[in-house]
């Protein structure tokens, strides 16, 4: 039928009318999970079997696919030839009708034309009206059936008068250089607690079982001197701090374990074993100029990362617990504080799974510890103190949409905001949130004392935020399970957006976005990027996927420092290695082994750059600068004594030489 069409336009109107006609054929596509011979057999039948039954006839020999033949046989026509021959090559084009988009440039796909499906709403085949495909929507209760546009139309009419998608300034690649001073760090959100010691400390004596066992067998009763213990003592520090040292990082970022410290919840217990550790985790990596970023708190199983009494006793619901927090503070700045100048109180509190009392005790918790690092050890101690928040960006579906910009920034006053506008900002929590509650006749969100207002504001030395992904959001229901009825919000993925192996998008210019975000609503603070990073296949021998999110994130992130203005002061990928972030690190881990993988011999390239240095910047070179370790700088300030000592002790040595010759000398004349 299809065949007598096209020759009947071709002989008798085609002259004429001078246009074109063809077919319009529907496809899926499909890939080989695994690249083996039968997986792509069998991958090319499946498209056989719907795509080439039409279209292999038409646009290639008149004849079915052999996949349908062999697997079909009788149930499958045959065509004569004469059928082969006027079929073959009835198309002046092909028309294909796809889910995803065809993205021209990269392929050299002859593309001429996209048509979108469908003007408005209305009916879909099987499926009726139960679903909306249209660009408008159409109000079917309605008399007149109101036409609608949807943020779709919107933005298809953005994008046909752009023609496709010109690059903009702002997306391409940007050289250039961060400050001198520009922390770059690494994270390792909990990291392994090893109290083991070397044999030098031990004093038991052992023999070699050279006959049966082939082990070393402890002797009863046999006992030496040993000398005392130091920090090099613990087996599991130095080679964690050789990595550090291989990657070249500045800072390195890790979380103390709250219920390792104090078992209790309060100091009646305090486990001094593992507070010496993280004391020479600190301190020696100061000796190794690398300055340790020390997290008080993060939420992690078991108990949210509580004490065990604490989170019995109903965890942050509990008012209590800000105070056993701030006791817990107060005690890791006294033991710790003499190596560690770089505090974060609590990391990454997660907004969305936490009710109101909770994050409002948080807060309270967080300016506690904040208000006694500032009253009693910042003066003696002269470190810095905040909170990491983490900060995803959230973009609206359409950008051209009020109501998608509406629903935009709710979302992010609520996953951000709640804790930030009290800390960086009004000292209450945000406008939005309040009026979204009362609007629902939820009013569980607590409120502030004017003492609890001033307690909390200006609780901060430096903004600190993680960042991940970008989450597009629409103001109307779609897909009920990523429906958030609670804010009213659908929350979606761009199919084009890249996406690691745990489905989490890769998205770049999100983090200029929130940069810029937090730069608009509390100033322009110091800022600090304190976690960023994505997930990779753990079977993969090259993680290309992290190279090329750490390439264009750290590029978004000096557009906003160089373009944008914001006071950015250091930059923290996650995560320092595979044993403590499974898929996650730039280490993997493997037979008790360490492995670089290339995304940390690309970071590395990035630090030694100080960024992405072009022509302009290519002569500029940063003076090397080491921070002094405690037990050094008695030596530090007292270079000229030092100086002194040593002429003295040369002139000393000088001295005595000479009296020795020649009182020998005479010796020797008077004989």
């Amino acid at each position: 039928a299809h065949a007598k069409i096209w020759h009947l336009y071709d002989t008798s109107f085609r002259p004429t009318q001078g246009g074109q006609v063809s077919i319009a054929l529907s496809s899926h596509w499909i890939s080989p999970r695994r690249m083996t011979e039968h997986s792509i057999k069998e991958c090319q039948k499946s498209l056989d079997f719907v795509l080439g039954w039409f279209a292999k006839p038409i646009f290639i020999d008149g004849d079915y696919p052999e996949s349908m033949k062999n697997n079909l046989s009788s149930l499958l026509p045959d065509f004569t030839e004469s059928e082969k021959k006027f079929i073959k090559g009835t198309a002046d084009f092909f028309a294909l009708s796809f889910g995803p988009t065809l993205t021209i440039r990269l392929d050299g796909v002859d593309v001429i034309g996209y048509t979108a499906w469908s003007l408005m709403d209305g009916f879909e085949w099987h499926r009726g009206y139960s679903i909306r495909r249209g660009l408008f929507y159409v109000d079917f209760l309605s008399q007149d059936k109101k036409l609608l546009p949807k943020s779709s139309a919107l933005f298809y009419q953005k994008l046909i008068e752009n023609n496709g998608f010109p690059p903009l300034p702002e997306n391409q690649p940007l050289e250039g250089t961060f400050p001198c001073d520009f922390a770059w760090g690494v994270v390792d959100n909990c990291i392994q607690v090893d109290t083991t010691l070397s044999q030098f400390t031990d004093p038991n004596v052992y023999l070699w079982d050279v006959h049966h066992s082939k082990r070393l067998i402890k002797v009863d009763g046999a006992v030496t001197k040993t000398r005392k213990s130091y920090c090099v003592d613990f087996a599991a520090i130095r080679p964690q701090i050789a990595l550090l040292q291989e990657m070249h990082v500045t800072h390195f970022h890790f979380s103390l374990d709250w219920a390792l410290i104090l078992p209790l919840g309060n100091r009646s217990q305090v486990n001094l074993t593992v507070l010496r550790f993280y004391r020479c985790v600190a301190s020696e990596l100061v000796r190794a100029n690398i300055t340790p970023v020390v997290a008080l708190w993060r939420p992690a199983a078991p108990h949210q990362g509580l004490p065990a009494p604490l989170a019995r006793h109903g965890a942050w619901e509990n008012p209590h617990t800000a105070l056993a927090f701030a006791e817990y503070a107060s005690l890791c700045f006294q033991d710790l504080g003499r190596h560690v100048k770089f505090w974060i109180t609590m990391h990454e509190p997660s907004t969305r799974n936490m009710t109101y009392s909770a994050g409002h005790n948080l807060l309270k918790a967080h300016a506690l510890a904040w208000r006694t690092y500032d009253e009693k050890f910042r003066r003696s101690q002269k470190g810095k103190i905040s909170i990491a928040l983490q900060a995803d960006w959230i973009e609206p579906a359409c950008p051209f949409s009020p109501e998608d910009r509406e629903v935009a920034e709710r979302v992010l006053e609520f996953d951000i905001g709640w804790l930030a506008e009290p800390i960086f900002g009004s000292g209450d929590y945000p406008r939005v949130m309040r009026d979204w509650l009362n609007q629902r006749n939820n009013f569980l969100l607590p409120y502030f004392t004017d003492e609890e207002k001033k307690l909390i504001r200006g609780s901060f030395d430096f903004l600190a935020l993680s960042h991940y992904t970008t989450i597009l959001v629409d103001w109307e229901k779609e897909d009920p399970i990523k429906y958030n009825d609670y804010l009213a919000v659908q929350e979606m993925t761009d199919i084009t957006w890249l996406n690691s192996p745990g489905q989490v998008a890769v998205v770049p210019w999100g983090l200029r976005k929130v940069l810029n975000w937090l730069k608009a609503k509390y100033g322009d603070l110091p800022m600090y990027i304190i976690s960023n990073g994505i997930d990779d296949d753990p079977h993969a021998a090259q993680d290309s996927l992290r190279v090329y999110y750490m390439q264009n994130y750290v590029n978004e992130a000096l557009k906003a420092y160089i373009l944008d203005g914001i006071n950015l002061c250091g930059y923290f990928a996650y995560s320092f290695n595979d044993r403590t972030a499974p898929k996650f690190g730039l280490y993997r881990y493997a037979a008790n082994q360490f492995e670089p993988k290339p995304s940390m011999k690309y970071y590395r390239k990035i630090i030694d750059n100080n960024g992405f240095p072009g022509p302009e910047t290519l002569g500029r070179f940063c003076p090397e600068e080491f921070t002094l370790c405690a037990e050094c700088s008695f030596f530090h300030t007292r270079k000229s004594l030092l100086a002194f000592i040593a002429f003295l002790l040369f002139a000393f040595v000088i001295s005595l030489s000479l009296i020795f010759y020649y009182s020998k000398k005479g010796r020797r004349g008077y004989k």
